[in-house]
C-alpha cells in the first residue's frame, strides 16, 4: 500500500478507488486553521508557532451505494471510516485498502449467543484486521446479511 503523506493524496486515492468500483463520491474539504480541528490545537504541529507548518486540510468523503461508507480524513495521519454507521479508526495509509475490502465483501458480522454480542469484522488483505462491536439496534439489513 502506498504512503499517503497528505489529506489530498488520500482523497485522490479514494476517488480513484471509487471510480474503479463504479461508486459515486462526494467530498467536502475544510482547509485552514479556522476551518479544521488542527487549528484549535495550537499555532503549529511542533508548538513553535513559527507559521512554517503546512495549512491544515481535513476532508469528509461520502460514497454512494450500499454499504453506506463515509471517510473523515484529519490533518495528522488520522482517519475515521464509517461503515453502515459503525466507526473504525484507521491509519490514513490503510484507508483505501480498508474501503476496497468492504466493497469486495471481505466483511462479516460475528454473532455470539452467550455472552450476547455482535462484532463487525473487516479483513484487509496484507494488512491488519479491524473489529468493532455492534449494538443490537445498529444492525442494518446490509449488516444482518453478513452474520456468521
Amino acid at each position: 500500500m502506498p504512503h499517503l503523506p497528505t489529506t489530498q493524496s488520500a482523497v485522490l486515492a479514494l476517488e480513484d478507488l471509487a471510480a474503479r468500483h463504479g461508486r459515486e463520491v462526494r467530498a467536502q474539504h475544510d482547509i485552514g486553521r479556522d476551518q479544521t480541528f488542527a487549528g484549535f490545537v495550537g499555532d503549529g504541529a511542533d508548538g513553535a508557532g513559527d507559521g512554517l507548518d503546512a495549512i491544515p486540510h481535513e476532508a469528509l468523503l461520502e460514497f454512494g451505494g450500499r454499504p453506506a461508507i463515509g471517510v473523515r480524513l484529519f490533518t495528522h495521519d488520522e482517519a475515521v471510516v464509517t461503515v453502515e454507521g459503525i466507526a473504525f479508526d484507521v491509519d490514513r495509509d490503510q484507508v483505501p485498502a480498508f474501503v476496497d475490502a468492504v466493497w469486495k465483501d471481505l466483511v462479516h458480522v460475528k454473532a455470539r449467543t452467550f455472552p450476547p454480542s455482535t462484532t463487525l469484522i473487516v479483513t484487509v488483505p496484507g494488512g491488519p484486521g479491524y473489529r468493532e462491536g455492534i449494538g443490537v439496534h445498529d444492525l442494518t439489513p446490509w449488516l444482518s446479511g453478513r452474520i456468521r
